[in-house]
This record gives structure tokens, sequence and C-alpha cells, in this order.
């Protein structure tokens, strides 16, 4: 186990430098920063709820922006290694091709995660010049976004093993759409007569990450309680979903060809 771990964090740490110079990173870290610092002027043209409307856009900019860089930096970086080669090189050494798939996630992760923090941080700037009161509540819901990125980078994790780049995104962002639906697609198939279609609807929503459950935005900006349950029982189903992928992940890596 030890030997395994040894041998993963030097894939994520390389990782996460490879990560970091990717400009398109930067490029979405910049406009999630700016549409943050850009919420207090939309929030000026508003004469109430000046501060919800800024915690409102700030937590959601971090949303987005955050699975932006997940899957459009992700998606490429397990293709990245097959197409220049380097994979060969690396695979030859004392490593399994699951310890190489483990690490490329946890790299990637830990970079989501790094400008999560970034974003957070100028997120609490702004909130503290504008105004706006800042709570523990503001942490869960940041936790909340780390727990819905830790399951998107494994969804796109998955499709990189077994598809091109551009089909990895296509799918991982399919996925993510989706998964904010599962619920109300449930709730509607639940309504329908026909009992196909009530069994179609919650296929989907056992099947498909429920993405729903880690938003805690509007318990951040409207000051709602919540309780230990509300966040411990996402925080399970994070786990368990990214665990299911990542085995699925690591077959499909162990037995593709790789030539």
């Amino acid at each position: 186990m030890i030997g395994s771990v040894l041998r993963i964090w030097p894939i994520a740490t390389n990782t996460l430098r490879e990560a970091i110079r990717n400009k398109l990173l930067y490029a979405l870290l910049f406009f999630g920063v700016l549409v943050i610092g850009a919420s207090v002027l939309i929030a000026s043209l508003s004469y109430v709820e000046g501060e919800r409307i800024i915690q409102d856009i700030g937590l959601a900019a971090m949303q987005l922006f955050s699975v932006g860089i997940a899957i459009f930096v992700g998606i490429g970086l397990i293709h990245g290694e097959v197409e220049r080669r380097t994979v060969y090189t690396i695979l030859s050494k004392s490593i399994t091709r699951s310890e190489f798939l483990l690490g490329k996630y946890l790299g990637l992760l830990l970079t989501v995660w790094l400008q999560l923090v970034l974003m957070a941080v100028a997120f609490a700037g702004v909130s503290a010049a504008a105004g706006a009161s800042l709570s523990v509540t503001h942490v869960v819901a940041v936790l909340g976004i780390a727990m819905e990125l830790a399951v998107v980078v494994a969804v796109a994790t998955l499709f990189s093993t077994f598809t091109t780049p551009m089909l990895a995104a296509f799918f991982a962002l399919g996925v993510y759409c989706i998964g904010h639906l599962t619920r109300d697609l449930n709730a509607l198939g639940g309504q329908a007569d026909d009992p196909v279609v009530r069994g179609l609807a919650q296929g989907i929503y056992r099947v498909l990450p429920d993405l729903d459950s880690f938003n805690f935005s509007l318990y951040a900006v409207h000051g709602w309680a919540l309780a230990p349950n509300d966040v411990l029982w996402p925080m399970l189903y994070a786990v368990g979903y990214v665990l299911a992928l990542l085995f699925m992940a690591t077959y499909i890596f162990r037995v593709r060809d790789l030539k």
C-alpha cells in the first residue's frame, strides 16, 4: 500500500506541474476571478439584495470555471502522454497502469482544488470589500464545489481512457449538465403513467451523478442553517461515486491497447 502511494505521488505532482503550465488554465482562472470582481458592478444595478447578488454570482463563477478547468484541461492529460509516447517510458518502470491513472487523477484534482482556493480567496476579498457577511456556510458551499469537482474530474478521467479529447470533453460536459437535472428528471418521471418512463427516469437518476446534492450555495447566500447530515451524506456519496468511476477507468486503461 505504502509502495503504491510512493509511486502514485510523483505522477500526481508531475501532473500538477504539467497542468499549471497550461495557458488555458490561467485563462479560465482569470475570467473566473474577473466575473467574481464584476459581480460588484452587476449588484450595483439592483436597489435590493446587492450583497446576495454578489455572493450568488461569485459562487456560480467558482463552480462553472472550476468545472471548465477540470474538463478542458484534464481530458488531454492521458491522451497527451500516449501521443508523446512518454507513457511507455513511465510504464516501463516499476509502476502499474492503475497507479499511473490514479496519479493522473490525483494531480488533476489537486490542480482544480488549487485554483478553487484562489477563486475562493478572491470571492472572500470581494465579499469583504462589498460588506457582504461571510460564515461557516460559505466554507461548506466551497467544500460542496470541491466535492463536485472530485466527481467531475473522475468522469473526465474515465472518458479520457478510451476516447479522444474532443469526445471526452463532450461526454464529460454532457454528464455534468445532466447531473444537475437528474433530480428534476426523476421527479417528472415519477409523475408519468407509463411504467417504462418511470423506470427510465429512475435508472438515469441512479446511474448518473446527482450533482445538485453538492450545491450549498443557497444556504450560504440566504444564511440558512445546515445540519451535519446535510454535508456528511453528500461527502460519502462523492467518495463512493469517485471510487466506482476510478475502478471502471483503471480497468479500461489496464486492458487498453496503447499502441
